[in-house]
């Protein structure tokens, strides 16, 4: 399937629009280790239109972050359609992306994000509008429906395709499911069967195994990995690795993990105007980085309580003094790889952790 956009392989793997994480920085990580594609996280229009300096600040993004788009949201087709026209003429990413699926209170309290799949008249019109404010191709995130009565993803894709959207984004719950549940990967399938555009399999990708079951049980044409790249953007060169029949690379050691992470707050730092509040929302992804490290519980206590990137090293180097005395009590040092579907309780850990509401 032809997608609109540049992409490396016949089935892209791409880093979903999350608020607060798919930031330029991690975007920048997870384009390193093998993502095909990434979104910005997902923006508002009327911010965008009225040119609001934070919002702007998080359209910037590096030669580095291509194939990329640029995610908006919001009820309003004019405000749509202006904010697609400057994120066009200023940013000029190689697509524009309409989040239908974002389920979170704030933004569908004004028919944002899902809250826009309980009329799809206004999901055409939107997406009319943002076609006429843009020569970049426009794709869409959508969600299965708005509640389980108006649950209809067929119908919603191909209202999406009949307005001129180049691509879909599936992920399959309803609005009133949040994260709740199972995702449903059968109408991934359905979607696929129903519409003649490509169509992005998104949704419960925790290990690379998943990615490639996904697209092999509903042949999606992309999978897009959200939380599954939580501490692990090393997801996308493993889940490649896969499809392309090779064998996985091993998922880091402590060592090769500590020093993504470093990495990774080393482009923070230097993306990032405000360091003392970049360190503290930095914690985060620090508190990923760890999960699954054994005794790692005081070092993610620590680790969630610094105030600056200058503290992070020298955490990081007393846990790893710390593995010889742990050896010699006949423990182990190696971290549970989450990329195998064997590793002792490791699915059970994945399937009960909590599920935050960062993507659409």
């Amino acid at each position: 399937m032809d997608f609109p956009y540049p992409v490396a392989h016949d089935i892209p793997l791409i880093l979903a629009p999350m608020a607060g994480v798919s930031e330029s920085p991690f975007r920048r990580l997870c384009r390193r280790h093998g993502a095909d594609v990434v979104v910005t996280e997902f923006l508002s229009a009327e911010a965008i239109r009225r040119e609001n300096a934070a919002t702007l600040s998080k359209l910037r993004f590096g030669a580095d972050e291509r194939t990329i788009g640029v995610q908006i949201f919001g009820a309003d087709p004019d405000a749509m359609r202006d904010a697609a026209a400057l994120v066009t003429d200023v940013f000029q990413p190689e697509y524009i992306d309409i989040n239908f699926g974002c389920p979170v209170k704030k933004v569908v309290r004004r028919n944002g994000g899902s809250g826009c799949l309980k009329d799809l008249s206004l999901v055409e019109s939107v997406i009319k509008a943002v076609i006429s404010g843009t020569h970049l191709p426009v794709t869409v995130k959508i969600r299965s429906g708005w509640s389980e009565e108006m649950r209809d993803p067929v119908k919603i894709a191909l209202h999406c395709q009949a307005a001129g959207a180049r691509a879909i984004a599936l992920h399959p719950r309803t609005r009133t499911q949040m994260y709740t549940g199972a995702a449903n990967w059968d109408e991934i399938a359905r979607v696929k069967e129903a519409v003649e555009i490509p169509v992005i399999g998104n949704g419960d990708i925790k290990t690379p195994h998943d990615a490639l079951r996904m697209q092999r049980s509903t042949g999606c044409d992309a999978v897009m990995i959200a939380r599954g790249s939580y501490g692990q953007p090393w997801i996308f060169d493993q889940a490649r690795a896969l499809f392309e029949g090779r064998e996985m690379p091993a998922t880091p050691g402590v060592e090769a993990r500590f020093a993504v992470a470093l990495s990774h707050a080393k482009m923070v730092q230097e993306y990032e105007v405000d360091l003392d509040g970049a360190a503290i929302e930095f914690r985060k992804h620090l508190g990923w980085y760890v999960k699954g490290l054994p005794n790692s519980a005081d070092l993610r206590k620590r680790l969630h309580a610094v105030n600056s990137f200058g503290e992070v090293e020298g955490i990081f180097a007393d846990y790893l003094r710390e593995r010889e005395r742990w050896a010699e009590q006949g423990g182990s040092d190696a971290p549970v790889d989450a990329g195998s579907p064997d590793a002792p309780g490791e699915a059970a850990r994945l399937e009960s952790r909590p599920l935050e509401p960062a993507e659409a």
